[in-house]
């Protein structure tokens, strides 16, 4: 059994040589696929330690990018143990930035992030209009609904989004949480959200609570 601890440490310094050395001997040994994700568990952890160096500002948005990467790549080390398990989701996310906005990093961060926790996530891609959500949450029937934005102007698109989605009487099929610098909680109240981030690690955390309370 590879050492949990150590390998959760190497995430966190997004030592990737390591990650990958522990995770290829630990898949060599032939574990169970309860031990495989066991070891994805803590690679989730080594991810925690990542947001909240980001934080503290030691990591930069570099090293987010770099460490949704890593995490993408330790999942496919392990796919072969994990099998079918793999291919099980744990939520369905509805993702994108907000018309008027075409800043897509923040988002690309927590969709990498999201897909390496076990999300299903559907991009949308950038500058998108409440209609297109729309026709996306009654299409996919997704778990949650992402909205992202950098701009002070995407808090307006954002709201328009979510009366968009009371309007078309889908809103309370969905948790809705939003992201990017302009964000904060007064925000959020006023847009309708149910929860709002701007730090890509805490928002996929708080979708994996959501899931796990479902």
């Amino acid at each position: 059994m590879a050492d949990l601890e150590a390998l959760t440490k190497a995430v966190g310094e997004l030592d990737e040589e390591r990650v990958l050395a522990i995770l290829h001997d630990f898949v060599a040994a032939n574990p169970s696929v309860e031990e495989a994700q066991k070891a994805v568990t803590a690679c989730q952890s080594g991810m925690g330690i990542v947001g909240e160096l980001f934080e503290q500002g030691e990591y930069f948005v570099g090293d987010l990018i770099f460490a949704g990467e890593l995490l993408n790549g330790a999942i496919e080390v392990l796919k072969p143990v994990l099998g079918s398990v793999s291919g099980s989701k744990i939520g369905r996310i509805l993702l994108g930035t907000v018309a008027g906005d075409l800043h897509d990093i923040g988002k690309n961060i927590f969709r990498s992030m999201s897909e390496a926790a076990g999300f299903e996530v559907h991009d949308l891609g950038i500058d998108v209009p409440a209609e297109t959500f729309v026709e996306k949450v009654i299409e996919l029937k997704p778990d949650i609904v992402g909205l992202s934005g950098v701009l002070t102007l995407a808090l307006e698109s954002m709201k328009i989004t979510v009366d968009s989605l009371k309007g078309a009487g889908v809103r309370e099929n969905v948790k809705v949480i939003i992201g990017g610098n302009p964000v904060t909680k007064e925000a959020c109240q006023q847009i309708g959200a149910d929860a709002f981030t701007t730090n890509a690690a805490e928002g996929v955390k708080i979708c994996r609570e959501w899931v796990e309370t479902t």
